[in-house]
């Protein structure tokens, strides 16, 4: 079920945070019938029910993790945005950029079967399931449909004014954000997007027909991320150009953020049992394929300097702040991500975004 709900600070158009339902295929579900909708009805469904309001600045995609009912997935997407809206309103001052252009946020909640008992058995139940979900080349189709939407979404942003740059500086900047399970679904689609050959997806193909208006996503934030520490160098690497040439890299324009935590027991305790090593959430990224900027997640008061965001890949440390429910919960502070450092972390990349050549 969608939120509906209107925002005081996002304009007389703002609805509360729209939904895309997969089943556990990973196959767009109608929202009014529960039955899947047929692919060539895929960007009129698109159309119909997200069509991005002309008052937003920002496209946020929020995919959510393990454990997360429908209705949790919309209140968290929901929350995040509701956190980054007031962090802006009240301190403007620490986002230069976005005080320039303006921070009135959209988001689109990605919801999917994602609950399980808690423990080892129930982890490597949705483990598999996500895996199966966005599977290139399978049975899966989260990628392919989330590709689309993207896509759609991307294609549905004003023009960008003036030069041909990525920076889609008098339009709508779109970014991507994931928690838990749900970053290897927007991971997946990114990856197979960059892969595909359709018009209408979240890829480079679309940029040599139209070179003005090359589909880009603005950043990618992945929260607690349940992957392999080396997940950038084996599950994704088209995330990357590839160096013989073969292909340009996945449509990402900004960085590839991933947030960790010492007391996140679903990508260390749990991951641990189950693939034999911690996981992204827990110990951070690997240095592979590439060494990425080591910070840590900073208080609301402190500003991101400009460089530590400006790499491919980012690795934030928030074990001083990811806490909650390491001692009550079997999975830890695995979704302690819903805080105002958050949200911070999120409104930086967003100022980013508008300064990156």
């Amino acid at each position: 079920m969608t939120l509906r709900r209107k925002h005081a600070s996002a304009g007389p158009d703002a609805a509360a945070v729209p939904a895309v339902d997969l089943d556990e295929r990973g196959w767009l579900l109608d929202q009014d019938t529960g039955e899947p909708v047929a692919e060539h009805h895929l960007r009129t469904y698109f159309a119909e029910r997200l069509a991005p309001p002309a008052w937003a600045t920002d496209i946020m995609v929020y995919v959510h993790g393990w454990q997360t009912p429908p209705r949790s997935a919309a209140r968290a997407a929901d929350r995040l945005r509701d956190l980054a809206e007031r962090a802006f309103t009240a301190s403007p001052h620490r986002y230069p950029s976005l005080a320039e252009t303006g921070f009135r946020p959209w988001t689109v909640v990605v919801r999917w079967p994602s609950s399980s008992r808690t423990g080892r058995t129930g982890y490597e139940l949705i483990r598999e399931r996500a895996h199966a979900m966005g599977a290139r080349g399978g049975t899966g189709h989260a990628a392919h449909v989330l590709g689309r939407l993207l896509g759609y979404l991307d294609a549905e942003r004003p023009d960008p004014a003036g030069a041909p740059v990525l920076a889609n500086r008098e339009g709508q900047y779109l970014h991507l954000v994931g928690h838990s399970f749900g970053c290897r679904f927007l991971c997946e689609a990114v990856q197979w997007a960059a892969e595909a050959s359709l018009g209408d997806t979240l890829s480079w193909n679309v940029a040599e027909a139209l070179p003005s208006r090359p589909f880009t996503a603005d950043s990618m934030l992945l929260f607690q991320m349940a992957a392999p520490r080396d997940a950038f160098g084996t599950l994704f690497p088209s995330l990357l150009p590839d160096a013989a040439g073969a292909h340009d890299g996945a449509p990402l324009r900004g960085p590839v953020v991933t947030t960790y935590s010492r007391h996140d027991r679903a990508t260390g305790f749990w991951h641990l049992r189950a693939e034999g090593e911690r996981g992204i959430g827990h110990s951070g990224m690997a240095p592979i394929p590439l060494e990425p900027s080591r910070i840590r997640l900073l208080p609301t008061a402190e500003r991101y300097p400009f460089e530590a965001l400006d790499h491919r890949f980012v690795s934030v440390d928030a074990s001083a702040f990811y806490v909650r429910g390491r001692r009550l919960n079997p999975a830890g502070a695995h979704s302690d991500h819903l805080r105002p450092e958050s949200a911070h972390l999120l409104l930086s990349l967003a100022d980013c975004s508008r300064d990156s050549p």
